[in-house]
């Protein structure tokens, strides 16, 4: 399908890859992994000939077709979804446009002509018909609603979508054009957690050979047969997926630090004779022939390990209410449209949830009710005392300031810096040594979104709210995420598509979608992993529906229908759980908030004690004292209330 020998390419002084070899063949799967500006998007434009390798070349088979899909698009069409889809598929149109070629000339042409062309028309039609030029169509809407389009999304322009959902569009169109190699450049940053997992079955039976880019460990693992990895100028190939990779990496570079260790213990043994015998006439023979091999002792390299980082010390943040957030029977959604009905969720302090579910099931909408950004149609939102709040949004890395350096930009984020130095804790989100004086605007995608979250995280709040922070981010700087949210005193509620950062940091699901929001303790697999069914969801953008659907109806087999029968009562019987546990933990938010009054009354009564002047008034004095000690009383009595009521909610929890 395609080979790749010898390929260098460089930047300036600065070398980004070279000797770089490596073979696709048909039905091959291959990861490309490396830190950003190792010149993973480089290499993939140098196979497709957009780039020119400085040493090198990439031979592709006369005929063959290769397909890429790159992180940005250029101006969107001005097409309908359906027939940009369509379009990708040239092999198949172009012999359309034969075939309408051929019945003309069928129409027209007589005697001998006449059999030429009824014979010419019937081998256009058979390879026609074998490339399933008939069912196109029907296979661009299978296509389309597996990346989560719905069934009357297909009339619309694609200049009316999101970013988001146009570079679905684009991928569809590739996937029904059926390349003989994909390349792939960040597949996943667009999509949800369904569409991931469809994307994962349709490229796992691909015929044709396919090379990606990723972050998302769970999908290298899916679909890889073999990792590449670009790292420190040259690339390393090995077999298997993400975790045969790590393992298999880590021996190699064990192996390399050995002979390193080895090679230094015989240079120095080397260089002892020749320090010790280079002016004695006897030995010089020898010592010249010592010289020679250590001259021809080449040098081992071995790879800088990515530094898993755990030295970012968050400040601690003030403690918040036990409940950090209720929505009681919220129905919210744009222009008189409903999106989600009959939310009830009870988020406490502490908990770190990831929300999942298809794009435009109301994720994002809940989040911005928690915010205040948007009123509920109904039902009542409740914010607990103290919840300070910090948002990384999916394009907060546009409102960084190109001109600023990264530790001013940095800077202009932090409310209060006190005596942490900025640097150590910009190193530990990977800008080290000069890369903090870099301009933002000289960075990549994803270092731009490490910088963002770096920003989001390092203020002492105990509410993070994340939306999609894992796009344009590299394995390295997802690790750097994955370690930071792991360490966080606070509460976390995320937004991602990453189901090994899910895995890593959430201790709950809330499942968006159909309308409702399912809580689920843990991280189930059968959430995080969806069936491959084509629900409907609709793009950013568009008006959602109005009516709130019902859950998909299960396969018919014994064993689904167990399973989703248990999976129905277990629902059910959380429902009625919390139903049962609404009363307590209202009671729990009353007696917390009365708690937290008579302590600040106790507090604003102990600060007029402390104020010398008032000394002059005994009357007062006695006065202050006599409330202080009431106060005293009171905030013991309400503490005693408070954890009697906790005690009981947690005897039914």
């Amino acid at each position: 399908m395609l080979t790749a020998s010898g390929l260098g390419k460089a930047h300036g002084d600065r070398v980004l890859f070279s000797d770089v070899t490596f073979r696709l063949a048909p039905g091959r799967r291959v990861a490309l992994v490396g830190g950003n500006g190792t010149g993973k998007t480089t290499l993939l434009e140098i196979l497709l000939g957009i780039q020119d390798a400085d040493a090198g070349q990439v031979h592709i088979p006369k005929g063959r077709r290769l397909g890429y899909l790159p992180q940005d698009l250029s101006a969107a069409s001005d097409g309908l979804v359906l027939d940009e889809v369509i379009s990708g598929a040239t092999h198949i149109t172009e012999l359309k446009d034969e075939l309408e070629r051929l019945e003309h000339d069928l129409a027209t042409a007589t005697g001998p002509d006449h059999d030429r062309a009824i014979t010419a028309y019937g081998d256009a039609q058979a390879h026609f018909e074998q490339l399933g030029g008939y069912a196109i169509e029907s296979e661009a809407h299978r296509v389309l609603a597996g990346l989560g389009f719905a069934p009357d999304d297909a009339s619309r322009r694609v200049k009316e979508l999101s970013g988001g959902w146009r570079m679905r569009v684009a991928l569809a169109r590739l996937l029904l054009a059926a390349p003989d190699v994909l390349l792939l450049d960040e597949p996943t940053n667009h999509l949800d957690i369904d569409s991931v997992s469809w994307l994962e079955n349709h490229l796992r039976s691909y015929p044709g050979a396919v090379f990606f880019v990723s972050h998302d460990r769970d999908f290298i693992d899916a679909i890889a047969e073999r990792v590449i990895e670009l790292a420190g100028g040259t690339a390393t190939e090995y077999v298997g997926g993400f975790a045969e990779f790590v393992v298999a990496r880590e021996e190699r570079i064990a192996q390399l630090e050995a002979a390193a260790a080895a090679r230094s213990r015989e240079v120095a043994r080397v260089e002892r004779f020749i320090d010790r015998f280079r002016y004695k006439a006897s030995k010089a023979r020898q010592v010249q022939s010592r010289i020679k091999t250590l001259e021809k002792l080449d040098a081992i390299e071995v790879p800088k390990k990515a530094e898993l980082v755990r030295r970012f010390s968050f400040p601690e943040p003030r403690r918040s209410s036990r409940t950090v957030v209720e929505m009681e029977n919220v129905s919210a959604g744009y222009d008189d449209e409903l999106v989600v009905a009959d939310v009830n969720l009870v988020v406490e302090r502490g908990q770190k949830i990831a929300l999942v579910g298809p794009n435009g099931a109301g994720k994002t909408t809940l989040l911005r009710v928690l915010l205040g950004e948007l009123a509920p149609f109904g039902g009542t939102v409740t914010v607990g005392n103290n919840v300070d709040v910090s948002v990384f949004a999916q394009h907060q890395a546009e409102v960084l300031v190109p001109q600023r350096t990264v530790l001013q930009e940095f800077q202009s984020g932090i409310e209060e810096p006190g005596k942490r130095n900025l640097r150590t804790i910009l190193g530990s989100f990977g800008f080290s040594g000069d890369a903090a004086d870099q301009r933002v605007a000289e960075l990549s995608g994803g270092e731009q979104t490490r910088l963002s979250i770096a920003k989001a995280l390092v203020d002492p709040v105990n509410l993070l709210v994340l939306d999609e922070p894992t796009n344009h981010l590299d394995l390295p700087s997802c690790d750097v995420l994955e370690d930071a949210l792991i360490a966080y005193p606070g509460t976390v509620l995320l937004v991602t598509h990453d189901r090994h950062l899910i895995r890593s940091v959430a201790d709950a699901l809330l499942d968006v979608r159909d309308g409702r929001a399912r809580w689920y303790d843990g991280v189930p697999d059968e959430v995080l992993t969806p069936a491959n069914d084509t629900t409907s969801r609709r793009p950013a953008g568009s008006k959602p529906t109005a009516s709130v659907t019902a859950n998909a109806t299960p396969r018919t087999t014994s064993k689904s229908a167990n399973k989703a029968e248990r999976r129905r009562a277990s629902a059910h019987e959380r429902t009625q759980k919390s139903d049962s546990t609404k009363s307590l933990r209202k009671a729990v938010a009353t007696a917390e908030r009365a708690w937290e009054k008579a302590e600040a009354t106790v507090a604003e009564l102990q600060q007029q004690l402390a104020d010398p002047s008032i000394y002059d008034e005994p009357e007062k004095v006695l006065d202050i004292a006599r409330r202080h000690e009431a106060a005293k009383e009171l905030a013991a009595t309400r503490m005693a209330e408070w954890e009697a009521a906790s005690e009981a909610l947690d005897g039914r929890s």
